[in-house]
């Protein structure tokens, strides 16, 4: 078995997501210190210009099944391409993002590798040769460090725990084009339809506006909603507000949710319990509104708000709206 570390990249309309760079950077971290490279994998229908990214950001290698039966992701199909390519190149250690995709496709490469999948990892640590994974246990409370017994190591990891690397355009990967033979598969899928005014994914967007009890009921969101229509914006939520029912668990922000590092992140009605954040704090520039002076928000925000949401959201909507119709 080689010291390398394969990470499965993923794309997303023709792009790579920020989950690939992130799996990149903390795969060579580890192979480094393990005497081996960072390699990656890449699938899917026409991606001829995906792997020169990935050689920027440090992949030595990138192995790529280009083919139209891989345009749509299926969890057998790509199981089967990988499994090959695992058992092929036998690498110590497997990376994929704890993505919506990931989560899938993850623990039915396990499955077929007969190898233990440790889920939502935020750690990794070598140690003679061994690897320690840090992951989340009772809802975010406690954190468990873990080890398997099988080889090659799996892994989800959780997206924008890590930073990922500087890109250096002199370093290109060598790449080699693998079969994508999938076999036989229970089920294809034809195609793919976007619904129209598909909301902007939490853990990619560059800005979020999140809303939490202190929206006071669940319709108004619609005050959150309409400020980042305004701002381009992703939608998100505090635990709190989730746990009410007023928005789904796929909106939720913090340690039992999405961990987001946005370049601007606008809570209101947020008053910053531990673990949300947790799924915020990394955040370049923090903005809080909150009528209550002392909440914890305020001691992670660049700027705070001491106000009544309900008339400082739409000032703000208002002045965003202004600033546009003046660009």
């Amino acid at each position: 078995m080689s010291n390398n570390v394969l990470v499965v990249a993923e794309t997303q309309g023709g792009a790579l997501k920020k989950i690939s760079f992130e799996l990149i950077g903390e795969g060579k971290r580890i192979a480094d210190q393990m005497g081996g490279r960072v390699e990656a994998v890449v699938l899917g229908h026409e991606v001829a210009g995906i792997p020169e990214p990935l050689g920027h950001h440090g992949a030595e290698k990138v192995y790529v099944a280009d083919d139209p039966v891989l345009a749509n992701y299926t969890a057998e199909g790509y199981a089967s391409v990988l499994a090959r390519l695992v058992k092929e190149t036998e690498p110590t250690l497997v990376l994929i993002g704890a993505t919506t995709q990931g989560k899938d496709l993850a623990p039915r490469l396990a499955a077929r590798l007969a190898v233990g999948l440790a889920s939502d990892c935020t750690g990794f640590e070598v140690q003679d040769g061994e690897f320690y994974i840090t992951r989340p246990i009772y809802a975010g409370k406690a954190t468990a460090t873990v080890t398997q017994a099988t080889k090659p190591y799996m892994a989800t990891v959780r997206p924008n725990i890590f930073a990922p690397p500087e890109p250096d355009t002199s370093h290109d990967a060598a790449v080699e084009n693998i079969p994508a033979d999938i076999g036989d598969i229970r089920a294809n899928v034809i195609d793919m339809i976007k619904e129209a005014g598909e909301r902007i994914e939490l853990t990619e967007a560059g800005i979020i506006v999140s809303g939490g009890r202190g929206l006071k009921a669940p319709e108004n969101f619609t005050l959150i909603e309409e400020l980042a229509g305004v701002l381009g914006a992703a939608v998100g939520a505090s635990r709190a507000a989730v746990d009410a029912g007023w928005k789904d668990h796929s909106y939720q922000v913090g340690q039992t949710g999405k961990v987001v590092t946005p370049t601007l992140y606008i809570a209101c009605g947020i008053s910053g319990a531990i673990q949300h954040l947790a799924g915020m704090k990394t955040s370049k520039y923090i903005v809080a509104v909150n009528k209550d002076p002392d909440a914890p928000i305020f001691k992670v925000a660049d700027y705070g708000i001491v106000g009544d949401l309900f008339k400082v959201v739409p000032v703000l909507i208002e002045e965003f709206k202004k600033m546009k119709a003046e660009a």
